[in-house]
């Protein structure tokens, strides 16, 4: 994923572009939460390989830094989502099923009114976790 195709001059490239793909996926980890670690862990490792490739070429890997910083972002994120789940679990599922029960306005409400006295947290959580 980084730019090593070999020049006509064989001159290095003007930047390295590896950390655009881990910016990528790094994004794409915060988007698909339960699968956000794999993704943050491979946005992290093509950040780190943008930066070496290039030290190593003596260019510039302008996006290899924010690309560390996103999965960084992302392995947290999805670990307190984790978290999240394991620590509410019987929350999320009585939750879950008061939504699915749930036919009107009012009896939605009262199913937020359960999580939040339950848990202290704001119902838009569980839909995120699950």
């Amino acid at each position: 994923m980084t730019d090593k195709e070999p020049r006509a001059d064989e001159q290095p490239p003007k930047f390295e572009r590896g950390g655009l793909w881990g910016l990528f996926l790094g994004a794409a980890a915060l988007l698909f939460l339960p699968y956000g670690v794999v993704l943050s862990v491979f946005g992290v490792v093509q950040g780190f390989r943008a930066r070496r490739a290039a030290r190593e070429n003596s260019t510039y890997a302008p996006v290899a830094v924010a690309s560390v910083v996103v999965g960084v972002a992302g392995i947290l994120i999805t670990a307190a989502a984790g978290a999240m789940f394991v620590v509410y679990d019987e929350e999320i599922t009585a939750y879950r099923d008061c939504s699915v029960r749930a036919h009107t306005v009012s009896t939605q409400k009262a199913c937020d009114e359960a999580w939040e006295s339950g848990t202290g947290l704001p119902p838009a959580l569980p839909s995120l976790v699950a």
